[in-house]
Order: C-alpha cells, then structure tokens, then sequence
C-alpha cells in the first residue's frame, strides 16, 4: 500500500473532516469513490409497431432478470458468514417480493413499457410506499433501489452495481453503501470506508466492524473527496486526515501489518486482575460458528435464527431448522449457544408472520410479539432447537426477542420448559425492561442486551437515519444508565447478563459494559483479540471507574474521549 502514496497529487494541506466512528482502527490509502448509480431508463415505450409476441417477449425478460438477481443474492447470502449474511438474506427478500415483478410485467402489458423502465416505475411505487411508512421500513427503500438498479443493469447489459476493483489497496468513499455491496467488501483491498450517511448501527457500520475495516459515517462533507487523493482514516476517532504527512501514513501501514501478524485470543477472556468475562460470538449459520470457533470464541452469544427463514415466503419445516441448528451446536460441542428465537419484523418482515402494512413498523409486531397471532411457528422453531440441542452437545440457551414485561419473559419460560429447554431468556432492547429488569429476571434465566434496538428506542432515533447518526450511539449516557440499570436487575436476582448488540465489539466500550455488571460479550469474531487485549490491560475496579465517569459525561463524545484518555492500551493497540 505504501506505494499508493505516490498516485495522490501533492497539494497543500486541506481541513480535516469529521463524522461518527462505528469501527475502530486507522486506514490510510488513495481514495477511490463509489461509481456512479445505474442510470434511470429511457421512459420510451416499446416501438409502436410491437406485437404481442415482442409483448411476451419483454415479460419474459423481466421475469428472467428478476430471477437471476434473486439468484444471485441469495447464493451471495449463502456464500456470506454471520452479519453478512443476514444482511444479504433481506435483499434478496426485497427481490424475491413478487409484487415487484407482477407490477412490473402489469406495466409492460398494459402500457408497453420496455422491461428496464418497467421494473424501474414498478420499484418506484414500492419506495414510496415505504418511505411514506418511516422509520426501519423507510430505510428499506435502500434495499428496493439496489435491487431495481440490478434487474436494470441484468436487462441493459450493463455491470452490476458494486464496490470498484481499481487494483491497489484503497479507502472507499461513497454517499452510502447498499448492504449488498457492504457486504462484499474485501478487507484485504478496502482499507477505510467514509460515507455520507449512514450511522453508528447501519448496515455499512456494523458490517464494516464484523469486516474489521475502519470505517467513519455520517461525514456530511465527504462527497468533497476526490479520487486519487491520499486520506487517513480513524475509525476510532471519527476523523479523516487529507493529505497526511509521508511519516503518518508510514506509520499507519506499519501499524497495519503488526496487527494483522499479533496476538490471537487464547478463548478465556478475563480482566487484568483476573475477573471472567465470557467473550462470545455472534454467527447466523454454520459456516461462521465454524470460524468463530476457530477464532477462539468461548461459545456463541447471538445465534441469527431467522436467517434461514430471510428470504422465504414459507416457513421452512422443523426437519430444515432442526438441520440449520445442528450445524452451529455441532461447532461449540460443550460450549454455550444462545439461540435467539425468529426475530421477524420491522426491518425483517416475512409474509407468514408478519402483517402487510403497519404505520410504524419498528413499534409493531416483532419479535416474541408475532407469536400472538402465530403461535404455531414459535412452537414449531422450539421443537426444532430441542431437537438440535438433543442431537448435540453444546450447552443450549434460548432467548426472546422483544420482551417488554415480566408476563411476556414468564410466558416465554414455560414454554421453553414444556419443550424441555431448561435455560431460557430473554433480550432486552426495550427501555421498559431495562427499567423493570428486576422483574424481568426474576421470571428469566439470563437476559442478553440487543443495544442497537435499545439505543433506538431510547433516543426514538432510526437507526438508519444518517442524519439522527449522532444519536444512534451506545454511548450515550442515558443508554448506558439502562445497561446499568440491567445490571443491577441482574445482580439483584444472581442472573448472567450479556451483551450482544454492536456495543459488544467496541474495545473501548468494552471494560465500560463490564463495570456496569455484563459478565458476556458476544461480537463478531474479528473484534476477540482487541476486546480481550483491552479487558487483560484493565483490572475490574477500573472497569467500574470507567462506567461511572462514563455516566457523569453530558455527551456521548465526551463519555468516550474520557474512557479513552484513561486506557493507554489503546495506544499500542493501534485503537
């Protein structure tokens, strides 16, 4: 990479720009923009001399590139590991959505529309639709146009949409990234990712830290970048440098290769003074248990369930779960899994158990909530995972999603208990069972924290939403009085409580989660050895002490420069 440095133009020095960091670690490379989007199609009808067979025809072409990007994102899916796969799962939904396709062959029919414009109209209703409902299903819009843009580029004959590939090593600039393409990025070649939108929980965020590429989003100036300009990034600090020094970029390079080539987790994390702390993972199929096993994770903290159900317009049978289950025990013999039970809903909704149409869909049915109206597919999952569990030999958890009072973590328990699933908890993600967690946990075995959803509905911020970025962080203050608030709740019943949203794989964030009680962390398999680095550097008093100077700060960049300036590990962690 060191030789990129010499394809930027020399230029005086430029004012830095700054957004919100959502993975840790420094980048420095040439920067390479995003191309530009698919073009609209030319709105011109079929010629005016078409017959019915040239009708035919063109329906025929809509239905073959509707099929083959759904195809391929959902082979992408299954090629993908944990988050990424997850992420894919839903896109290719998006394009499995068979109103998209009958609108569109509607439009061809009815108003002699060449396929790309058909599909490109067809797609327009849909983003409409969603972005007049707000919220998540607003955000899904993203997914509808990435999916339009490829069905077009399949029938014009044009490149699919997707990362470019200029031959060196290079920072990635783009106003957002559809999730497919975040999805496919190669941390070997994308050095650092600055977006324009985007926030701390978005797609390109969470991604980029299961990736581990240093990413900073919601930089509302960095369409000023340009191509071939030299940048460091600090995904740490939330920073982009322009024309660094020769010695800083230097310096970054280096730090890279050490810390490619460094320590490996030993699989028991712990405090400096000895306090355990379990570091976990976080998969969605068997082929990321299988690798976070091989990275040293002590068990699984978050198992995606409903990946095998994305993309699906009917349930899969037990026999399919029982076998998508055993493959992830099958990893962690002895070991704990936490399965998470179907987290449809809101930003993953899924024809058989979730309504059409709600007016705020993130408040809605979700969760444990689609059960209600669905008992039939929880039970069917449960007896599913009981089965897997007695298939296998790993120590198996099962957790609700969604849960927002002791009546619905009771319920969910007996349940669990009438199919023989003895460990059963819940996760929380709504502030009403952070505050109630007392009650809460005296029904449930062990309670994981979901802090995306937390921070969410804390902050009533989407998630999504570029501009509400600064929001959408587990460090604000209030958010973390509730992970404290949890931990009392867990304290006061003797209950293990986990963290297994995002929060998790941030190393400074880290020794914070334990001094306010989380005993597990759950991550992506990438973020093991920072996270246990910073925790062996850290005794469980300072953990403490961090938590409460944490609370005390007004901001969330003001609780994180704190924790910072008292963890020198960072330094030499290159954090």
């Amino acid at each position: 990479m060191a030789d990129d440095a010499t394809l930027a133009p020399a230029s005086h020095t430029l004012p830095g720009l700054t957004g919100v960091p959502v993975s840790p670690g420094r980048g420095a490379g040439t920067v390479v923009r995003m191309p530009d989007p698919v073009p609209e199609p030319d709105p011109a009808p079929l010629a005016a001399d078409s017959t019915d067979a040239d009708v035919d025809l063109a329906v025929t072409q809509v239905l073959a590139a509707v099929t083959t990007v759904q195809e391929d994102l959902t082979a992408r899916a299954a090629r993908a590991e944990g988050t990424a796969a997850e992420v894919l799962g839903v896109t290719a939904a998006m394009a499995a959505d068979p109103a998209l396709a009958r609108d569109a062959v509607g439009r061809v029919r009815e108003q002699r529309a060449t396929p790309a414009r058909a599909v490109w109209d067809a797609a327009g209703v849909v983003v409409g639709q969603l972005e007049s409902l707000g919220g998540l299903m607003a955000e899904r819009a993203r997914d509808v146009r990435d999916v339009r843009d490829r069905i077009v580029a399949t029938l014009l004959g044009l490149p699919a949409p997707g990362v470019p590939d200029p031959g060196f090593a290079f920072v990635l600039v783009a106003d957002d990234l559809a999730p497919a393409d975040t999805a496919q990025l190669d941390p070997e070649r994308v050095l650092a990712v600055v977006t324009r939108g985007g926030g701390p929980t978005s797609h390109t965020a969470i991604l980029a830290r299961a990736l581990g590429i240093p990413a900073v989003v919601a930089v509302e100036d960095a369409l000023t970048l340009h191509d071939g300009e030299m940048v460091l990034v600090d995904g740490g600090l939330g920073t982009v440098e322009r024309d660094p020094s020769a010695e800083d970029v230097a310096a970054v390079v280096a730090a890279r290769g050490a810390r490619g080539e460094r320590r490996r987790f030993d699989g028991e994390g712990r405090t400096a003074d000895g306090r355990r702390v379990e570091l976990l993972a976080n998969v969605a199929n068997g082929e990321d248990a299988r690798a976070a096993a091989e990275a040293g994770a002590e068990g699984v903290g978050l198992f995606r369930t409903e990946v095998c159900f994305l993309g699906r317009t009917v349930e899969p049978t037990i026999d399919e779960q029982v076998a998508a289950y055993r493959e992830v025990l099958a990893a962690f013999g002895g070991r704990k899994v936490v399965v998470r039970t179907l987290d449809a809903g809101a930003d993953k909704p899924l024809p058989f158990v979730t309504p059409e149409a709600e007016p705020n869909p993130a408040l809605g049915v979700r969760g444990l909530r689609t059960a209600r109206r669905h008992p039939e597919v929880l039970d069917r999952q449960l007896t599913a995972i009981a089965r897997a569990a007695a298939a296998e030999s790993a120590d198996v958890w099962v957790m609700a999603p969604m849960i927002a009072t002791p009546d619905e973590a009771e319920s969910f328990v007996a349940l669990c208990a009438d199919h023989g699933l003895g460990t059963a908890g819940v996760m929380i993600e709504v502030p009403a069972a952070a505050l109630g967690a007392r009650w809460v946990l005296a029904k449930a075995s062990f309670a994981s924290i979901g802090t995306n959803d937390l921070t969410q509905y804390t902050m009533a911020a989407d998630r999504e939403v570029s501009d509400l970025a600064r929001l959408s962080t587990a460090w604000q203050p209030t958010v973390l009085a509730l992970v404290g608030a949890t931990g009392s709740g867990a304290a006061l019943n003797g209950r293990p409580l986990g963290v297994c949203g995002e929060a998790a794989a941030d190393p400074v964030l880290a020794p914070v989660l334990v001094g306010l009680g989380v005993t597990s962390l759950s991550m992506t398999p990438r973020a093991l050895a920072d996270v246990a680095a910073v925790l062996a550097a850290t005794t469980s008093e300072q953990c403490e002490e961090l938590a409460f100077l944490a609370l005390q700060q007004p901001t969330p960049d003001a609780a994180r420069a704190a924790v910072r300036s008292r963890l020198p590990i960072l330094a030499e962690l290159g954090l």
